[in-house]
């Protein structure tokens, strides 16, 4: 063969490679709770995840994205018609976002066998991290113990000889009581889990009142998390005795709660108040766009971006191949700049972070959020060993 007539062909031929590339086109299919009380939860989780998107030139990894936008309703039912959706109709190339705990887990089984890489943006379900972990499923938010973990550590250290416990009765609930029992050893004087949903503690109020413990702590999201404290603080309870949650008192709660959120404690990996340069930079767009302060739901979907740019890059585009995709992501843990700072990923692709508590404070005569410690530092969860992933 004449090896003039072969050059041209050859360079044809990768021009041709090279434009289809360039015109590489990714699909997420991005799903959360944008109706009812939670829908407050979702609307960060979808806000941080575009805005990071529009300031990496609306495309990831260098490739045009497009993004399929759904609302799971809080409802399992739902979650999984989405997945279904994404995975079948959409083709996506990854799942982002994946609701509550709930709604997760009942979409696992298709995710799973499908090889899509999926990211978890505000559930972090015990199964998945540790027997029912798999290869592409990942949560770049938390393990649903984490923040609960640190509080109860720092509770322990404080020397509160006992505690009452309030959760929704749901796997998100059990996890977080779980988790603060893991590391705080006084007393349990109560544990209560509610419905999903409630608006109304009165009845639960009235019985904690009567229980008198040291201190309390619950986990409550969203409009659930508005519910409890503003009644606690009718109650005249906030001050009765210290009062710690998770993902209860944040920026998603904030505006709603005001001066009623003065003096509660939380646990948490994030919050606005955190000082690197990352999230000096990702607070100031959040808030100059959006015009409120951001949640850890919008940090987690911000992020969740950011590590899929640096995955798509590293496999140039190519995300067709589940496996090899999925490998990247999961080494690309490493190397984005995550707005919380310290950030990897554990062998059951779960983060290792820092856990922190928090203290809503007034200043300047207007409700302030202070870090007060890390309880946890580097953290990993406690079921990453029943995971059989490297």
């Amino acid at each position: 063969m004449n090896s003039q007539k072969c050059v041209p062909a050859l360079m044809a031929g990768i021009l041709l490679s090279a434009a289809a590339l360039a015109s590489a086109q990714v699909k997420i299919g991005l799903v959360a709770p944008l109706s009812g009380s939670q829908a407050m939860v979702g609307q960060d989780q979808i806000d941080g995840f575009m805005l990071a998107v529009e300031q990496l030139g609306n495309k990831l990894g260098g490739q045009t994205v497009t993004i399929f936008k759904e609302d799971d309703q809080l409802k399992p039912e739902i979650g999984i018609q989405i997945t279904r959706k994404f995975l079948d109709k959409d083709k996506v190339d990854a799942i982002v976002g994946l609701g509550f705990s709930n709604v997760l887990m009942a979409s696992l089984k298709p995710i799973v066998e499908s090889g899509t890489v999926a990211i978890a943006t505000n559930a972090g379900p015990s199964p998945i991290a540790g027997a029912s972990c798999a290869p592409n499923v990942f949560s770049v938010a938390w393990q649903n113990d984490g923040a609960a973990e640190a509080t109860g550590k720092y509770i322990q250290d404080k020397g509160h000889k006992s505690v009452y416990l309030m959760a929704p009765n749901y796997q998100a609930g059990k996890d977080m009581l779980a988790g603060f029992k893991r590391f705080y050893k006084g007393q349990i004087v109560d544990e209560v889990y509610t419905q999903v949903g409630q608006s109304d503690y009165s009845a639960e109020i009235a019985q904690l009142q009567a229980s008198t413990p040291a201190a309390v702590f619950a986990f409550y999201p969203g409009g659930m998390g508005v519910n409890y404290i503003k009644q606690l603080s009718q109650a005249g309870l906030l001050g009765k005795f210290p009062n710690y949650s998770v993902f209860t008192v944040d920026g998603t709660t904030m505006p709603a709660l005001r001066d009623a959120a003065v003096g509660t404690l939380s646990g948490a990996m994030w919050d606005a108040a955190l000082d690197n340069p990352e999230n000096r930079k990702f607070v100031a767009a959040f808030e100059a766009k959006y015009r409120r302060t951001p949640s850890e739901y919008a940090a987690t979907a911000f992020d969740a971006a950011q590590l899929l740019d640096v995955a798509i890059r590293k496999v140039a585009g190519r995300t067709s191949d589940k496996k090899v995709f999925a490998a990247a992501v999961k080494a690309s843990g490493q190397e984005f700049s995550s707005v919380r700072g310290p950030f990897r990923f554990n062998n059951n692709n779960f983060p290792i972070q820092n856990y922190y508590v928090f203290q809503v404070a007034k200043e300047s005569g207007k409700p302030a959020v202070k870090l007060l410690g890390t309880p946890l530092p580097d953290h990993k969860d406690a079921y990453y060993t029943k995971c059989q992933l490297k």
